[in-house]
């Protein structure tokens, strides 16, 4: 079996599963948030049922509204916040904040061999640490918070096997949009792409959190990295409360496709509005001005990500014209980042920092898009609309190639402004 049907088996009671059977599975952790949260919740209570199957396996996590812009946004924080005294879950507004996909993995709450479900599309985030995790919606998250179990069918895996080594200023932002340029934004659809090869063995895990988080983008079911020492040290460092079960899968296992990646051919991307499909080498990009630069998210809001846009920015200014919004993804990353200096070479720089959240990402607040305006953003959709105005347009790249478009003023290789 491939490490998928490992996990999926293993939550079903099953010796093996295969693709294509529905099975009803154990889940390890549920997580709302302040927009799915209420709905689910709303269900929850139509049941008439009066308990949790697990108070410590359920999270509620404040994270897109917030911190909340208006009286409705405050109200579906209020409603997580009752139902947390209610229930006693976890739920994190005060102090430990953040974006929930960077929040959960820092807590130590994500755990390989798991099965993990969340409403919120992005959920798939924590296949980087080898665990099995997918989006769902509220109302299978209320059943999930009564009976603890999920009702779904066994995606086929397809393998992504990457050789060769990255080019300077490629990372796991570009090696995730130059396989959805190329396989397309269905070409997963209801599959697990399964991340393998040297060179993801080599990614720390930040960068692992960035590709399994956008495999939802190409319509995956879930995004999955067999954990190994890297992830050991991850948990390790997060004072992970269990180790989890290292799985991986077998060398028979049958996959749907495989396909090899030369990495050495992969140039910074750049994905072009409006689909995350639309993936080009950035200097194919060069003459496109911008008027808004955002760094952060649930894709490339952690440390690692704002130490690389600092190493461009150091000394530097943003080009006039620009304005820039830094959003570290958690309390934590912030105050690392102002304990290493970061935000101060930020501020220097020109750029604005924002609180955790998910804000602009969403087209919700803290950097929404007017009329024509065009924005250059390390978050993980480039829709219609998706930032604000219908007519304003939405670029995807990575940390430096953002910081570095913010400086000219136009979209960026590093190498145009990097000493």
């Amino acid at each position: 079996m491939t490490i998928t049907e490992k996990i999926l088996a293993t939550h079903s009671g099953r010796k093996e599963v295969f693709p294509g059977e529905f099975i009803e599975a154990d889940v390890d952790l549920v997580l709302v948030n302040d927009i799915t949260g209420p709905l689910a919740i709303e269900e929850f209570e139509r049941s008439g049922i009066k308990k949790v199957f697990n108070p410590g396996k359920i999270v509620l996590v404040p994270d897109h509204f917030t911190p909340c812009k208006d009286i409705k946004s405050a109200e579906m924080v209020k409603v997580l916040r009752n139902f947390a005294r209610l229930y006693s879950v976890i739920f994190y507004e005060i102090g430990k904040v953040g974006i929930e996909h960077a929040l959960l993995p820092e807590e130590g709450l994500t755990i390989p061999g798991d099965v993990i479900i969340g409403a919120d599309s992005h959920t798939c985030t924590y296949g980087a640490v080898g665990a099995f995790s997918t989006g769902i919606g509220s109302t299978d998250a209320a059943a999930a918070m009564i009976t603890g179990k999920i009702w779904l069918k066994v995606p086929p895996t397809v393998r992504f096997v990457y050789r060769g080594k990255c080019n300077r200023y490629v990372g796991g932002k570009d090696l995730i949009l130059y396989t959805i340029g190329r396989i397309g934004v269905d070409g997963a659809r209801y599959k697990a792409m399964e991340f393998t090869g040297e060179v993801i063995e080599n990614l720390g895990i930040d960068e692992r959190f960035t590709i399994c988080n956008m495999a939802v983008e190409a319509g995956a079911k879930n995004g999955i990295i067999p954990p190994d020492r890297i992830t050991e040290k991850f948990l390790l460092d997060a004072g992970a409360k269990r180790k989890g079960i290292f799985l991986k899968s077998d060398s028979n296992a049958k996959y749907e496709d495989i396909m090899e990646i030369d990495v050495n051919l992969i140039q910074p991307q750049v994905a072009v509005p409006h689909l995350p499909s639309n993936s080009r080498d950035v200097r194919e990009l060069s003459d496109i001005k911008i008027d808004q630069v955002v760094i952060g998210s649930c894709t490339n809001g952690r440390i690692t990500d704002l130490r690389r846009a600092a190493e461009i920015a150091r000394d530097k200014k943003v080009h006039p014209d620009v304005r820039v919004i830094v959003i570290p993804a958690t309390q934590r990353v912030y105050q690392q980042a102002v304990k290493e200096g970061l935000v101060e070479i930020f501020v220097k720089s020109g750029c604005v920092i924002s609180p955790p959240t998910c804000g602009p990402c969403l087209g919700g607040h803290m950097g929404v898009l007017a009329d024509g305006e065009v924005a250059i953003a390390t978050t993980n959709r480039n829709f219609i609309g998706r930032m604000g105005h219908p007519s304003s347009k939405v670029y995807l790249a990575n940390p430096e190639v953002a910081m570095a478009s913010a400086i000219r003023g136009k979209i960026s290789h590093p190498d145009e402004v990097a000493k």
